[in-house]
């Protein structure tokens, strides 16, 4: 609002200085220059005012867009906020433990299905391979009794 005054009085401004300089022609015409010199001094210090008035508006419009700037950042910082008592709150209900046994159930099950698709597809698990190696070597050690050796010399050579 402030700086929509300033710009009317701008104006106001603008309307006199034409109208000061037209009339300061009509008195040199006339032949009243001191009173032109008068009405130009006076023109000469409204141009001053209007300089003035231009800085004061610039410096609003600065204003005005660094209150607009700091109301995006609330909003940011308000986002972010809401953001951290979410996270929070999340973090309530889930504990570093809670995901640790989580995860820890999740291995867990994940071993254990494993252990049945194998067995459904009859894999057999390194243990069950050790047990028919050891009944492998069982066997052919019983399948290879050999003869029992005489105890008596062998006879001399015949002739």
């Amino acid at each position: 609002q402030q700086r929509d005054k300033l710009k009317q009085y701008q104006k106001r401004i603008n309307l006199n200085l034409e109208k000061e300089r037209t009339l300061a022609r009509q008195l040199l015409k006339d032949g009243r220059k001191e009173k032109a010199m008068l009405l130009l001094k006076k023109k000469r210090y409204q141009e001053q005012l209007l300089d003035k008035t231009e800085n004061q508006i610039s410096n609003l419009e600065r204003m005005v867009q660094d209150i607009e700037f700091t109301q995006i950042e609330m909003k940011v910082i308000e986002g972010l906020k809401i953001g951290n008592e979410c996270l929070n709150k999340m973090h309530q209900v889930m504990s570093i433990e809670e995901v640790e046994r989580i995860i820890g159930e999740t291995q867990d099950a994940v071993e254990y299905q494993r252990q049945i698709d194998e067995l459904l597809a009859g894999s057999l698990t390194e243990e069950d391979e050790d047990a028919i190696l050891e009944e492998l070597n069982a066997i052919t050690q019983e399948q290879m009794e050999l003869p029992e050796v005489p105890s008596e010399p062998l006879p001399e050579k015949i002739p």
